[in-house]
């Protein structure tokens, strides 16, 4: 899993079948300070109720398929889980 804040939408006039209905937003990947890594993403909203500017987990690849309602459609991110906070902890080594 992966840690980023939506940055925007996509609108797309034309959807493979089964993402009817499926939202897509701009995910910008965040580090564990929450500080931007990387290029934004798009991801499909598996859980339907991301937004610009909420901070969000999402998966890749395979998982990403697997987590939408209809299964394996053709997508390589799928947003899963709304992040209430983020909480550090000491590395026990």
């Amino acid at each position: 899993m992966h840690l980023g804040r939506v940055i925007g939408t996509v609108v797309a006039t034309v959807k493979s079948d089964g993402l009817d209905g499926v939202k897509f937003l701009v995910v910008q990947p965040l580090d564990k300070h929450q500080h931007d890594k990387g290029q934004p993403v798009v991801a499909a909203d598996a859980v339907a109720m991301a937004g610009p500017g909420e901070l969000v987990y999402y998966v890749a690849s395979r998982e990403a398929a697997e987590a939408m309602v209809e299964r394996f459609v053709p997508v390589d991110h799928a947003i899963v889980g709304l992040v209430d906070h983020v909480a550090l902890t000491e590395d026990p080594r």
